[in-house]
C-alpha cells in the first residue's frame, strides 16, 4: 500500500514537472551583454545527479588542464549550490542527463594570462547539451561564466537553462580593477573574493596598487625592512611571497592578470622608513626640518635601489606590466633642499622642478624596459611633457577633460587607459552606476588609429574610506556598469533603463554566490541571505 502510494505521488510529480517545463520560458540575461545573442523560451531541466562538464575530442586541453578541471569543479558548485552527492533526483524532474562539452584549440593551461590573450568563445545550449568553443582557455573560462549565468531555478527549486547561442568577445583587452592596500590593508580573503567577483564579472586584471604614503604592506625578499618598518604591523598587516603568490594563482585559475603598482617619486613616505636615504630632506631655511619630502632624484643610490626593486618584481609578478605612478608630485621639498637647487643647475633645468620629474621617470622607465617590462603610468607623466617610450601605457584619472587628454596621448601614438570616470571610491546617494554606464571610451576627437590605441579602462577603488568591512558592498554591483561597457557593444547597451533589469538580476546572482552586493534599488532576491 505505502509502494503505492509512492509511486502514484512520483506519477503526479513528474507530470506536474512535465506541465512547469511547458510554461517555464524565462530568457535568462547575462552580465555582461554578449556581442550576439539568441535565445528561445524552449528549455531544458538541469538535474546535477546527471550533469557533467566534459573536454571534446577535438580538444587541445584535456583532462590534466589545470585551468579547466578546476573551472568545471567550481562552475558546478556555482550552478548547483545547494547539492550534495546524498541528495535523491529532483522530485520535480524526469531525470535526464545534460554534458557541456568544451573544445580548445590551443593548450595553454600552464601560462598566465597576458595582454594578446584570445577570450572570444562560442557558446551553443541546445536540448541535453552544450558546446563550448573557444581558441585558449580564457576563453573558454569566459564561456563557462556566461553558461552559468544562464541556468536558472523556478519556484520550486528545479534548475533549467533556456536554448542559447551566444558569439561572444571583449570588445577591449584591458578590463580593470585597481585595489588600494596601503591606505587600509585588506586582508587575503578580502581580495580573493574581489578576484572571483571579477571573474563574474569578465573583468580581466587586478591593478594592485599594493604600496603608498600610508604603509608598504609588500613583504619584499631584498629590502625586508620596507614591510618591516613601513607597513602598519609587521607580521599582520603585511603580504607575504606566499600571500602574493596566492592571490596570483588564485587569478590565473580565472583569467585574470595581476599588474603592480609601486608608485614614485611622490606616494613614497611609507618607503623612506625602511629605506635610509631614499627620500628627499626638507629644508626650513638653511637647516633640514626633518621632514622628508618625494624620492630623492639627485643621486645615484636611488636608482640601484629601484633597479634592484624592479628586478624583484620582475621576479615575483609574471605580468609583462608594471605601473610607475608618478602622480601627484608636490615640489615644494625638492624647491626647500639646496642639493637638489644644485643637481638642477647643473642639469640645466633652471627652476623647473617638472624637468627634474622628467628625469626621475625617464630613467625608471629605462629600467623597466631593460627589465623587458611595459610600464604604465598615470597621465601626469605625459602632461609633464616627459621624453616618454611609444611602448609606455598612459593611464588617465583626471576627470574633468578626460576627453581631451584621450586625444593628445593617442595622437602623440601612446596606448591608453581610462579610469577617470570610475572611480567608484567617489559615491553618492541614488543609482550612479548610471554614470558609469553612460561612459564612452572612445568618445573624442580623433581618428580611428587613435581610437584604437584605447586599450581598455579600469575600475578604481581607492582606500581612504574602504576596508574590508565595506569593500563588496561598495564595490558591486556599481563596477559591474563598468565592465558590461569594457566588455560589450557600446550601440546595444547605451541605454540603462535596459540594462536595470539585467542589472538587478546579475546582483542578486553575485549575491547567492556569496558577494555582499548592494542594492539598486527597492526590491529582493529569492536568495539574498545565502552566505551574508
Amino acid at each position: 500500500m505505502a509502494r503505492t502510494a509512492h509511486s502514484s505521488r512520483l506519477r503526479c510529480c513528474l507530470l506536474l514537472a512535465v506541465f512547469v517545463s511547458q510554461f517555464v520560458e524565462r530568457v535568462c540575461g547575462v552580465w555582461p551583454l554578449p556581442q550576439e545573442i539568441q535565445q528561445s523560451g524552449d528549455s531544458s531541466g538541469l538535474s546535477p545527479q546527471l550533469f557533467s562538464f566534459t573536454y571534446s575530442q577535438d580538444s587541445a586541453a584535456q583532462t590534466g588542464c589545470s585551468v579547466l578541471d578546476t573551472a568545471f569543479k567550481r562552475y558546478f558548485s556555482i550552478i548547483f549550490p545547494d547539492f550534495t552527492k546524498e541528495g535523491l533526483h529532483d522530485m520535480w524532474l524526469e531525470p535526464k542527463a545534460f554534458v557541456v562539452s568544451v573544445s580548445v584549440k590551443t593548450r595553454g593551461c600552464d601560462g598566465y594570462p597576458d595582454e594578446d590573450s584570445d577570450e572570444s568563445y562560442n557558446l551553443s545550449v541546445s536540448d541535453g547539451q552544450a558546446v563550448l568553443r573557444s581558441v585558449t582557455v580564457w576563453g573558454a573560462l569566459r564561456g563557462l561564466e556566461s553558461f552559468s549565468q544562464l541556468v536558472y531555478r523556478d519556484d520550486y527549486g528545479a534548475y533549467f537553462i533556456n536554448k542559447t547561442e551566444i558569439v561572444d568577445f571583449p570588445r577591449f583587452a584591458f578590463r580593470g580593477l585597481l585595489l588600494d592596500t596601503s591606505r587600509h590593508y585588506l586582508p587575503l580573503h578580502a581580495i580573493l573574493k574581489t578576484l572571483d567577483a571579477m571573474a563574474y564579472s569578465k573583468l580581466n586584471v587586478f591593478h594592485w596598487h599594493i604600496v603608498d604614503d600610508p604603509s608598504f604592506p609588500y613583504q619584499s625578499r631584498t629590502f625586508p625592512d620596507l614591510s618591516k618598518k613601513g607597513a602598519f604591523h609587521p607580521f599582520t598587516h603585511i603580504y607575504t611571497q606566499s600571500d602574493v603568490m596566492r592571490v596570483i594563482e588564485h587569478a590565473r585559475m580565472r583569467g585574470i592578470r595581476v599588474v603592480p603598482e609601486f608608485d614614485s617619486p611622490g606616494h613614497t613616505q611609507s618607503w623612506g622608513k625602511g629605506q635610509p636615504d631614499l627620500l628627499t630632506p626638507c629644508y626650513k631655511g638653511s637647516m633640514p626640518s626633518g621632514t622628508f619630502g618625494p624620492v630623492d632624484p639627485t643621486v645615484d643610490t636611488t636608482y640601484r635601489f629601484m633597479e634592484r626593486l624592479l628586478k624583484e618584481v620582475k621576479f615575483v609578478f609574471p605580468d609583462s606590466y608594471v605601473h610607475l605612478g608618478g602622480d601627484e608630485v608636490s615640489f615644494a621639498c625638492w624647491q626647500s633642499n639646496p642639493n637638489v637647487g644644485k643637481f638642477m643647475e647643473k642639469m640645466g633645468f633652471g627652476r623647473d622642478f617638472t624637468k627634474l620629474e622628467s628625469f626621475y621617470m625617464e630613467s625608471i622607465m629605462n629600467i623597466t624596459a631593460a627589465l623587458n617590462k611595459t610600464s604604465i603610468v598615470w597621465q601626469d607623466v605625459f602632461d609633464y611633457h616627459e621624453r616618454i617610450p611609444l611602448g609606455t601605457v598612459l593611464e588617465i584619472w583626471k576627470g574633468e577633460t578626460y576627453q581631451t587628454e584621450l586625444s593628445k596621448m593617442t595622437k602623440a601614438g601612446h596606448r591608453v587607459l581610462l579610469s577617470a570616470p570610475w572611480y567608484i571610491n567617489h559615491i553618492s546617494y541614488g543609482q550612479d552606476w548610471r554614470n558609469s554606464y553612460a561612459v564612452q571610451p572612445q568618445n573624442f576627437s580623433g581618428t580611428k588609429e587613435q581610437k584604437k590605441l584605447v586599450i581598455g579602462g579600469e575600475v578604481a577603488m581607492w582606500g581612504e574610506y574602504v576596508d574590508a568591512t565595506n569593500l563588496h558592498p561598495r564595490l558591486w554591483p556599481r563596477a559591474c556598469a563598468a565592465a558590461e561597457r569594457l566588455w560589450s557593444n557600446e550601440e546595444k547597451t547605451l541605454n540603462a533603463d535596459l540594462a536595470f533589469p539585467r542589472l538587478e538580476e546579475f546582483r542578486c546572482k553575485l549575491v547567492r554566490r556569496g558577494i555582499q552586493a548592494e542594492p539598486l534599488f527597492v526590491g529582493h532576491c529569492k536568495q539574498e541571505f545565502n552566505g551574508l
